[in-house]
């Protein structure tokens, strides 16, 4: 078995919380020839990542609760075999119906991974130490949303799009067997709860009622709606409007990323140095700041796609800072459900981020314009609910 504070554990749990990046990042590059030989058009290609999130969001209602009743393992096993499953069939879907029917399965199995693995992180490192340790997962799991378009790029010239659901659903097999063989059990024996429907909403009355877990939920899911902006429409924008090819979209994909893993590196490096929520706020301004700056040649109609992908690194270091942050302030005061907050943060963020993607899909243009202008609201809604629910907290400690 390994140690609960062990790099391997550490390895595993990232690699559990990158399920929902590789199932939506992975295939990114593929969804212009899907859109072709499914025979459907971009707004239906794009809905297949909507009700991916969709999925994502309803399970986690579930999940939480679950994993507070029985244990974190034994759930966390169940969604990976559904998400394996699932995965199979996406890969055998002949229609752009049944490939939304399948992905939003495949969802319910993959929410677990990221529900799981933040309580998991909640119960081992504690209140304190739950936000650096996020940072760092969130650092190494960086190298799903950066490999995973390469790779799937790859996986699209050397078999067809496939692959890419064939190789996720082996990752979901080593992944349950890893957690079956070498992962123990988190969830302390006091701490387990009991799971009816009356608890269950007891406890999210009590989440919804707290002002701090609202403000950092609401900055979590503005900031990662921004960037399902842009996974959602990256594609099309930068292979059928830029001209990029199929097979380089990935190195484009892993710049942005590498913006990410500089704002969780600064988390862990700063954070205990500069106040975490002074952290947060400086990681707000920073997606507002290039938001705007990204939207604005979009609104003038004079789209380069340096300056794009410069402005989305930006933002994207506003997001590597916001996330992990907002996520292990959202955790700290409930150790009693971590599980069933964990559920309600994920539920939220993915509700958001599918309103916000199934938003951009109708009203795309083939031009960066809705992209971009989306991506800006979100940097900006991301400070508005720092300054509103968090601000006075800080105005307090001063």
């Amino acid at each position: 078995m390994f140690s609960p504070h062990s790099l391997a554990t550490i390895l595993t749990l990232a690699a559990s919380v990158a399920l929902g990046p590789l199932s939506t990042d992975m295939y990114l590059p593929a969804l212009p020839r899907m859109t072709d030989d499914l025979e459907t058009s971009v707004d239906q290609m794009q809905l297949t990542l909507s009700v991916f999130f969709a999925g994502f969001a309803l399970a986690q209602l579930v999940y939480g609760p679950l994993a507070d009743r029985y244990g974190r393992k034994p759930i966390m096993m169940a969604g990976l075999a559904i998400f394996s499953l699932a995965s199979i069939g996406c890969a055998m879907a002949t229609t752009v119906e049944q490939l939304m029917a399948f992905r939003f399965v495949q969802a319910l199995g993959a929410c677990g991974g990221p529900v799981l693995g933040r309580t998991m992180v909640r119960d081992i490192h504690g209140p304190e130490k739950a936000a650096p340790v996020l940072a760092l997962i969130g650092t190494i799991m960086a190298l799903a949303p950066a490999v995973a378009p390469i790779l799937g790029g790859g996986l699209i010239i050397w078999f067809d799009w496939q692959a890419i659901f064939l190789f996720l659903a082996f990752f979901g097999f080593v992944l349950m067997a890893i957690y079956g063989m070498k992962v123990q059990e988190s969830l302390k024996e006091e701490y387990k709860k009991p799971f009816n429907l009356s608890s269950v909403l007891n406890s999210y009355s009590r989440l919804l009622s707290h002002r701090e877990y609202v403000g950092f939920t609401l900055t979590c899911s503005f900031v990662y709606s921004g960037l399902f902006c842009f996974l959602s429409a990256s594609s099309f924008v930068l292979i059928n409007f830029f001209g990029v090819a199929e097979e380089h979209f990935g190195f484009y994909f892993t710049m942005v990323v590498c913006g990410y893993v500089i704002g969780t590196q600064l988390v862990q490096r700063f954070s205990v140095y500069v106040g975490q929520r002074k952290m947060l706020l400086q990681g707000a301004i920073i997606a507002t700041i290039a938001g705007i700056a990204m939207a604005v040649p979009s609104l003038l109609q004079k789209d380069t796609l340096g300056w794009l992908i410069a402005t989305q690194v930006l933002f994207m270091v506003g997001v590597g800072m916001v996330m992990p942050l907002s996520m292990g302030g959202a955790l700290a005061p409930f150790s009693d459900i971590a599980g069933t907050a964990s559920s309600l943060l994920g539920f939220l963020q993915a509700v958001f981020a599918a309103t916000v993607g199934i938003i951009v899909g109708h009203m795309y243009s083939d031009t960066p314009l809705v992209m971009t202008v989306a991506i800006a609201i979100m940097g900006t809604l991301t400070l508005v609910s720092y300054l509103l629910f968090l601000r006075q907290k800080d105005q307090s400690q001063a």
